[in-house]
C-alpha cells in the first residue's frame, strides 16, 4: 500500500513545491510509494468540500504531512493544526516553515504600523481602511514558524529546499524512520575557499562592489568573502544548500551566502554568533546598514526579530 501524503502551502510562494517537482527522475520512482490525497498548490482540493457543502475543513487523513510557509494568518493556523491532527509525520519544509521565512522580517514591525504604512503611507496606495471582513482572515501578532504552532517531527530548510534532501527524507520515512536531519555543520565547513583569518580594515563592504577572483581559478584560489571585507553568513548557517553536491551554490556563484538555511543548530542565535565572526577577522559588526534584518535574513521566527521599543524622544 502506498504512503498516503497530505501537503499544504501556508504563507509561502510555491518555490518549496517547486522543489518537490524537481526532484525530477527521483520523483518518478518515489510516485509509486507515495499517494499524495491532498496537495492544493498542484491538484484541485477544496478545504470545505468541493462544492462548499461541508461547514468544517477538510484535511484527509495521511501518513506524512508536508507543510511549507510559516502561521501569518488565522487561517494558516487552523490549517496547520488540522493539517498535525491528521498525520502521523509531520514535516516543514523550507525556511519559511522552519524559520518564519523573509516573510517574518515583518516581525520588526506591529501590525498596526505595518497596516498603516500599507494601506495609508504608500505613495502609490490611496488611502484605505485596515482590512475588516469576516472571509479575510486576522493576522497573528508576528509570522511563526511550524514549530512555535504545533509539533514538528522533520525540517528540511532551505530557499528553497534541496531536492536531495526531499528524497533522503522521504526515502528514510518509507523505510519506517521517525526522524531525519542534516548534520550540524555550517557553510564554511563545506566551503573551498583560502582564509587567513583576517580582513582588510575599513568598514564592510557592500555588494553593489565585485568581489575580488579569477574567473579562470577555482573556488579553492579565491580568498573568504569575510575576510575580503563582505558580509558572508556562512560561519552561523547551516550547510546543505547545494545538496549531495556540497560546496554553496552561493559561493559557486561567487556571491556571499545569504543564511537561508538558517542556523546550524536549534536554539542558535545567529546574530550574535556573526557579530563574533566577524570581529575575529577584524570587520566591525556596527558597520553593516540594517544589520539586525540582514543577520536574521530568513529566521525572523522563534523570537529573533521583534519590534524594538520606541526611544524615547531627544530633548
Amino acid at each position: 500500500m502506498p504512503v498516503k501524503v497530505v501537503e499544504e502551502w501556508l504563507n509561502s510562494c510555491s518555490g518549496c513545491e517547486i522543489s518537490i517537482l524537481n526532484l525530477g527522475d527521483t520523483l518518478l520512482d518515489l510516485l509509486p510509494e507515495l499517494n499524495f490525497v491532498h496537495i492544493p498548490v498542484l491538484i484541485d482540493h477544496k478545504y470545505y468540500g468541493q462544492t462548499g457543502e461541508s461547514d468544517v475543513i477538510e484535511i484527509p487523513e495521511a501518513d506524512i504531512g508536508i507543510v511549507s510557509g510559516g502561521v501569518r494568518n488565522e487561517e494558516h493556523k487552523h490549517v496547520l493544526e488540522e493539517t498535525r491532527k491528521k498525520t502521523k509525520i509531520l514535516i516543514a519544509l523550507g525556511s519559511c516553515a522552519a524559520h518564519g521565512g523573509i516573510p517574518a522580517q515583518a516581525n520588526m514591525y506591529t501590525n498596526k504600523d505595518i497596516f498603516e504604512k500599507l494601506f495609508r503611507g504608500s505613495p502609490s496606495t490611496d488611502p484605505a481602511s485596515d482590512p475588516n471582513h469576516p472571509n479575510v482572515p486576522q493576522w497573528l501578532d508576528s509570522c511563526l514558524a511550524l514549530d512555535e504552532v504545533v509539533e514538528v517531527d522533520v525540517t528540511i530548510p532551505g530557499c528553497p529546499p534541496h531536492p536531495d534532501w526531499i528524497a533522503e527524507a522521504l526515502t528514510a520515512l518509507l523505510e519506517g524512520k521517525t526522524s531525519w536531519s542534516l548534520p550540524e555543520r555550517s557553510v564554511c565547513d563545506t566551503c573551498p575557499v583560502i582564509r587567513e583569518k583576517k580582513s582588510a580594515a575599513g568598514p564592510v563592504r557592500r555588494c553593489f562592489e565585485n568581489l575580488e577572483f579569477n574567473p579562470e581559478e577555482g573556488l579553492d584560489k579565491m580568498r573568504c568573502i569575510n575576510e575580503q571585507g563582505f558580509l558572508c553568513l556562512g560561519p552561523v548557517t547551516l550547510a546543505g544548500c547545494a545538496g549531495k553536491e556540497g560546496v554553496p551554490r552561493c559561493i559557486q556563484a561567487r556571491t556571499p551566502c545569504r543564511g537561508c538555511f538558517g542556523p546550524i543548530r536549534k536554539g542558535a542565535r545567529p546574530m550574535v554568533d556573526m557579530m563574533g565572526a566577524m570581529s575575529s577577522v577584524g570587520l566591525d559588526p556596527k558597520t553593516v546598514v540594517d544589520r539586525r534584518a540582514i543577520m536574521n535574513r530568513y529566521i525572523g521566527g522563534h523570537g529573533n526579530l521583534r519590534p524594538l521599543p520606541a526611544r524615547p524622544a531627544r530633548k
